[in-house]
């Protein structure tokens, strides 16, 4: 199990956000922290650190600037995503991205896009991409949500379906977006299920807010999940130390 930092923008600040209360207006946007350094002193730590394979999530317009300052800080150590599409993901692998991560530009009109599916392929390569899988719960099952987590596609996440995705890529992400944000505990099924489900290296983020949590989690995926800490971090203005997620990742410390 590896721990997955993030870095997430908005406005072009380093911010923590109840990511289902983002809008346009931004009334009722709940924000958990907003960070007064820069987004490469992020990356420069977790470039020190060797934690590989982060995200970098750009929530909305005006965060260009910012996400290619933390790439640059670390290029070739972050993954990117937001408003990610085939027309502009080879520009930011250019730009320092290791990967491109993608959601609604797949996912649109609560439909699977097979053919932007293909041709983002075509353009950066299955190796380079990262479809992002977040999710909410409806009638006992998981649904990918996508335009900011507010409309629910038809795709569910199953077997089968995350079977046939997993020919496409390198990697999937999947924001739990029913505790994303709230520091209430991880999903257990949803990460019991998807350890079960996927073959390819899978970050699961939501919820997560001290180390019995991280312990829960590994004991239910058996290590074959990585996993994301934003709000809860001290780095964000929580109470759980870095220092500690980092240490209990890499086996050198218990809960």
């Amino acid at each position: 199990m590896k721990f997955r930092p993030c870095i997430d923008l908005h406005q072009g600040k380093v911010k923590q956000i109840v990511g289902e209360t983002l809008n346009d207006s931004g009334q009722g946007l709940v924000e958990n922290f907003v960070s007064e350094r820069e987004p490469a002193y992020y990356a420069e730590l977790f470039r020190k650190d060797g934690l590989t394979g982060g995200h970098v999530i750009m929530l909305g317009p005006g965060n260009e600037e910012a996400a290619a300052e933390a790439l640059a800080a670390w290029p070739g150590g972050l993954q990117i995503g937001g408003g990610i599409t085939a027309d502009n993901a080879a520009a930011w692998l250019e730009r320092g991205a290791s990967h491109v991560i993608v959601t609604s530009y797949l996912f649109q009109n609560g439909r699977l896009r097979e053919d932007h599916l293909e041709r983002i392929v075509s353009e950066v390569g299955r190796d380079r991409l990262v479809i992002d899988l977040s999710c909410k719960r409806k009638d006992g099952r998981w649904y990918v949500v996508t335009d900011r987590w507010t409309v629910f596609s038809d795709f569910e996440l199953n077997e089968a379906n995350i079977r046939g995705l997993e020919q496409h890529c390198a990697e999937f992400l999947v924001h739990a977006v029913d505790v994303e944000g709230k520091r209430t505990g991880i999903l257990a099924d949803l990460a019991e299920q998807l350890a079960a489900w996927t073959t390819i290296p899978t970050t699961y983020a939501g919820g997560a807010r001290s180390l019995d949590d991280l312990a829960l989690f590994r004991k239910l995926t058996q290590g074959k999940l990585d996993i994301t800490v934003g709000s809860a971090l001290d780095l964000f203005g929580g109470e759980l130390k870095y220092r500690d997620v980092v240490a209990f990742c890499r086996g050198k410390i218990e809960s």
